[in-house]
């Protein structure tokens, strides 16, 4: 079977660029020169979230089907660089050639991770293959938006129109999933503040869980999976979490309340 691999990123300011690019000192503590980022984004769009180049990843979750198994797990270690963590995501494409799976990844997750890693010098061979090495990307690679080897769930549902696009935590709790847990988006920030990178990192990876769980409905619904095989993968979910001692894996069973998984 083809490996799939679901994946999310979590993401704090990138107060030193901001230093840079503004002239501001260092003695300006971390938190007030995203606050200015913050106002002068409100005054150009509206809103305080910023352009994908400003965001740094501190946290990359990946869940992982291959073979027999399941696996879902954060790149690196919480001491790693933001280069080191986009590295080890595209040296995992090189070496699996996954089906990616993803929720908003082409609004959001991709455009975060071509600056960052244009930045931070990252080589990514595999996942920019568009057919001139490998003749099987020129008409299924991971850039096109409407290729298949990379599904971004909540594009391709939306019918690729933003008015149709919904939150993964609403669409995975009207399906009785568990969806976000402990954070959301906009505490980010806050939490990688107070020392919170690992709480971070286990929010991240119940992300990538409910995203692949959403990823097995869609196969259902396309009837790529039947009932009975998408029960099955369900249940080596359930099982594969129910095996770990980490407290967020017990609280997300509890919680994960589908009436029916087929």
């Amino acid at each position: 079977m083809v490996p799939v691999l679901a994946f999310d990123i979590e993401t704090v300011p990138d107060v030193e660029g901001l230093r840079r690019l503004h002239g501001l000192d260092n003695a300006i503590p971390d938190k007030s020169v995203a606050e200015m980022a913050f106002q002068l984004r409100r005054q150009a769009t509206g809103s305080d979230f910023l352009p994908p180049h400003l965001h740094r990843v501190v946290a990359i979750s990946c869940a992982l089907r291959e073979s027999d198994s399941f696996r879902v797990w954060s790149l690196g270690e919480a001491k790693d660089g933001e280069g080191e963590l986009i590295q080890r995501f595209f040296d995992g494409l090189e070496k699996y050639t996954p089906q990616l799976v993803s929720w908003n990844g082409r609004g959001f997750d991709f455009p975060v991770l071509h600056y960052r890693g244009l930045i931070r010098g990252v080589k990514a061979g595999r996942y920019w293959e568009m057919g001139k090495d490998d003749r099987d990307f020129r008409y299924n690679n991971y850039v096109n938006r409407y290729h298949l080897r990379h599904i971004d769930l909540m594009d391709l549902l939306a019918l690729y129109q933003p008015r149709g696009s919904v939150a993964l935590d609403e669409i995975a709790r009207l399906l009785g999933l568990p969806g976000k847990r402990g954070l959301d988006g906009s505490q980010v920030w806050d939490t990688y503040l107070a020392g919170g990178l690992a709480d971070i990192r286990r929010y991240c990876e119940a992300d990538v869980v409910n995203t692949y769980i959403l990823f097995l409905r869609f196969q259902l619904m396309r009837e790529a999976l039947t009932a009975e095989q998408c029960r099955a993968e369900c249940e080596l979910v359930r099982s594969t979490l129910g095996k770990s001692a980490e407290p967020h894996w017990k609280e997300f069973l509890s919680r994960w309340r589908a009436p029916d998984d087929g």
